[in-house]
């Protein structure tokens, strides 16, 4: 096994960075100091905490342009969306410092006690395990509300984003936060069963795949460790007789292809009533021909590479076996004969239940297109699915949508007329194979805490 982790930038297939990996026993070291952190981290006042997240959200706008690039070159992030995802880490850090007090004040309930309180108290060193397709906003989603509970945080980052990584350790750092509040750990992913194992570690929060999500819920289930996890979607887009078919094609292209599709939440299949399907097909074709394929340096640039190759072939296969299996790509499809990880937008119709396109997730900039004959079947369709994450509804009938939206779709989130996004106000996660817990909000500062309750008699 190589003992170094190695960027690679996926527009060239260049190697950028060579990384030496840490031993397990260090990755221990690691954890250990993070817990001694911690002594005297949950003993700050939530004021002194948020003045530190605050100093994060601060460095994170003034180093923004060389974030978005070194993500650009990691990952293949479009410069400009690099941009707009570091405006975002600073808006949830400067949310939780906000709001955290608030969220994490005792609550008084009535009782047969003379006192009865529900209090929340930081747990310890808190495990995350994240994704390359958005390097920092994964990463500070989990880190600020985790932080702000007094919490302390180790991180095992991808190892093509290893870069990222260290720069969010060097951030907390040059923000004033304690030595070993926050720490990346330069592991591989076969070295994390022992490292969850560790005593020091009380939690693990986790984005990725679904296949990833089962190995560290088993092993932290074996070990008793709480986990949240945050996995795959396959989210569905109905497209109502009444929508308004502009607004429509706009939301569904840009929810599929945002990050150059490698988003779990991002728009995958297209659910049309037949009155309206070739006109939203026609639109929508029209649209997503226009996006422009090209370098992430370039403003023109709608669509970057895929993350790697392997994962460009992984997309192309899936693909490849669902127009075998009956589907008709009726745009893109083949990959460019060029150096670099490139695949253009695609689009599949006459989609069945027995192909990779309808069941699978398809990480990439390929939209699925599927003819419901009516309303109800749409909502069947949207729901005949292992995901739950994300989906979205286009009606003219904005009540209507909301009542599909709340009672008809099994997902955790629900957008009407607009392309799913999270936002720090607003819960964030799945159900069914997209994962369990919640993320952002007042939910998400909760879930790395121990609710304890206080009952007292006054003698």
């Amino acid at each position: 096994m190589s003992d170094s982790l190695i960027s690679i930038n996926p527009a060239s297939g260049e190697r950028i960075a060579i990384y030496d990996k840490m031993t397990v026993d260090h990755a221990k070291e690691t954890i250990e100091k993070a817990h001694a952190a911690f002594q005297s981290w949950k003993s700050k006042s939530i004021d002194d905490r948020a003045q530190l997240m605050m100093a994060a959200a601060d460095l994170l706008e003034k180093k923004k342009e060389e974030f978005a690039t070194l993500m650009m070159n990691e990952m293949g992030k479009v410069l400009s969306g690099g941009v707009a995802e570091i405006e975002k880490c600073a808006w949830v850090c400067r949310f939780y410092a906000d709001k955290a007090a608030d969220f994490l004040k005792d609550e008084i309930v009535k009782t047969d006690m003379d006192e009865s309180i529900i209090s929340y108290q930081p747990i310890g060193v808190v495990m995350a395990v994240m994704p390359w397709n958005y390097p920092f906003w994964q990463v500070f989603r989990f880190a600020a509300p985790t932080l702000m509970a007094g919490n302390t945080g180790v991180l095992k980052h991808a190892s093509s984003v290893t870069g990222c990584s260290l720069a969010i350790e060097d951030i907390f750092k040059e923000a004033g936060f304690p030595q070993d509040v926050f720490r990346s750990l330069l592991v591989s992913g076969s070295d994390m069963e022992d490292l969850i194992a560790h005593d020091k570690v009380r939690a693990v929060t986790l984005t990725g795949s679904t296949k990833a999500g089962q190995s560290v819920a088993a092993t932290s289930g074996k070990h008793l460790k709480k986990t949240l996890l945050e996995l795959g979607g396959s989210d569905p887009y109905l497209v109502l007789h009444d929508a308004d078919i502009a607004l429509a094609v706009k939301a569904c292209v840009d929810g599929r292809l945002l990050n150059a599709g490698q988003s779990c939440v991002a728009a995958k299949r297209f659910i049309v009533v037949d009155s309206v399907y070739d006109e939203f097909l026609a639109a929508f074709t029209a649209e997503m021909q226009s996006r422009k394929l090209g370098i992430p340096a370039d403003e023109s640039t709608d669509i970057g590479p895929q993350a790697s190759v392997a994962l460009r072939d992984e997309l192309h296969d899936q693909v490849r076996r669902s127009v075998e299996a009956g589907a008709k790509c009726i745009l893109g499809g083949e990959i460019p004969e060029k150096d670099g990880a490139w695949y253009p937008a695609t689009i599949l119709t006459e989609v069945k239940k027995e192909m990779p396109a309808y069941s699978e997730e398809l990480f990439g900039p390929v939209a699925t297109v599927i003819r419901a004959s009516s309303e109800d079947e749409a909502i069947e369709i949207a729901n005949d699915s292992d995901f739950g994450l994300g989906g979205a509804v286009f009606t003219r009938d904005v009540e209507r949508g909301k009542m599909i939206a709340r009672d008809k779709i099994d997902s955790g989130a629900v957008f009407v007329n607009a392309f799913t996004k999270s936002d720090p106000r607003m819960p964030f996660g799945g159900v069914k194979q997209s994962g369990y817990g919640r993320e952002l909000s007042r939910f998400g500062i909760h879930e790395f805490v121990n609710i304890k309750t206080i009952g007292v008699n006054n003698g």
